[in-house]
């Protein structure tokens, strides 16, 4: 099946993508690390500062009217765009890394003790390992790990002995952001909830490529970045049942998350603003609801459709490349293709990608327990987005090809 996305109109809508790179159209295959901001998004930042800056909450002059009631509709946004049941499930964040600090804090401090078991996987991203090693070492709980098979899944015998009632968190990502595999977290979620253990899902990688509905997966926590949804950066969600986020104590102290105030004591205020301390990213809000709209204007089976084509084309021509060995081979993917050439460092065909126009990732990609397991110290990342072209996957292959013919 062929797409029917309208991608040279759709292009149009990224300034960015229309320059050159050391003299080569730009080929832009980093959007894993952050998407790009259709014309959409930059247009509400600008609207915001140019028009209606002002704080939110409280104010009763004419912008303040304006922010806050910008700044609030993009939480119904957000409630609908992951089909939670009410918005006050939904806690505006700093991104995917502050959803995930402000549950171990949280929730973390106030229900692990010694002995209790928080299990991850060996694919998360270190935003998703380290604040649970963090609260373990304070608690004396103890972080396991799900290990991967070679083709990048879940190993699930390991899991379904892993998984216990000593189990209190499992805290894993929707997708994988170095391998691009789907995990199988509505398993996992109903496995975990009949053990009594609480479930986070890392959905960074997820929101921008499929559907989701967080009722459906009946998670308790789920959280995300707008900039992987081509938004803004320093902005993100952390969804959260609402029995847990009232029985969970606030994570910062100061101004809007408080109802009353007094030398003595202070009375928090209600879901959702007991999470949400000071005066926030009112224009990350802003641009979020922007890219929720950008995204909402496709149907996302055009959006899976075209991302499955450009990984099929990417995955079949690179694995013709004599010496390359693709990391992450599951059939239930992103477009997400992680690879390493024997003899040949990632850095050095980065940066010979580059000299070509060709953005890629190089590195660990925040996974190095990942490549740990693999005995590699990291990879040449490609990662693609509704905007990627079928002819920027030709380009890219012609100039890896280039690329290692001066290496090798």
């Amino acid at each position: 099946m062929t797409t029917t996305l309208d991608i040279e109109t759709l292009r149009k809508s990224f300034p960015i993508l229309h320059q050159k790179v050391n003299g080569y159209s730009l080929v832009y295959l980093d959007n894993a690390a952050t998407t790009q901001k259709p014309q959409q998004v930059i247009d509400a930042l600008s609207d915001y500062y140019r028009s209606y800056n002002a704080n939110i909450h409280r104010g009763v002059h004419h912008l303040a009217n304006i922010a806050t009631t910008q700044y609030e509709s993009v939480r119904e946004k957000t409630r609908a765009f992951i089909n939670a049941s009410s918005e006050v499930e939904i806690i505006f964040t700093g991104g995917t890394t502050d959803s995930i600090n402000l549950v171990a804090q949280t929730w973390g401090r106030q229900n692990l003790k010694q002995g209790d078991e928080i299990l991850i996987s060996m694919m998360e991203h270190h935003s998703n390992i380290v604040p649970w090693q963090m609260i373990a070492e304070e608690k004396g709980a103890i972080v396991k790990a799900i290990p991967v098979t070679e083709n990048g899944e879940w190993d699930i015998e390991s899991l379904n002995v892993l998984l216990t009632s000593k189990t209190k968190i499992v805290t894993v990502n929707h997708v994988s952001n170095s391998l691009g595999t789907i995990n199988p977290i509505k398993n996992i979620i109903d496995k975990a909830h009949q053990l009594g253990a609480v479930v986070l899902i890392d959905g960074a990688q997820a929101v921008a490529h499929f559907p989701v509905d967080v009722q459906a997966l009946d998670a308790d926590f789920y959280a995300f970045s707008a900039h992987k949804l081509y938004g803004p950066t320093g902005t993100g969600v952390l969804y959260g049942k609402k029995s847990l986020l009232e029985s969970m104590p606030p994570y910062r102290g100061g101004g809007e998350m408080i109802k009353t105030v007094t030398i003595e004591k202070t009375t928090y205020n209600e879901l959702p603003y007991k999470f949400e301390a000071g005066t926030p990213n009112i224009e990350g809000v802003i641009g979020m609801g922007a890219a929720i709209d950008f995204v909402n204007s496709f149907d996302w089976s055009e959006i899976v459709e075209h991302e499955k084509e450009l990984l099929e084309l990417a995955t079949e021509k690179i694995s013709a490349i004599p010496g390359l060995r693709i990391f992450g081979t599951s059939k239930n993917k992103v477009g997400v293709i992680s690879f390493q050439v024997e003899g040949v460092h990632p850095y050095d065909l980065g940066t010979l990608l580059d000299k070509q126009g060709v953005a890629v990732r190089t590195g660990h990609h925040c996974t190095e327990p990942l490549w740990n397991h693999y005995g590699i110290p990291g990879s040449v990342r490609a990662s693609f987005s509704l905007y990627t072209t079928t002819e920027e996957i030709e380009i890219f292959i012609a100039a890896l090809q280039k690329a290692l013919q001066l290496l090798r």
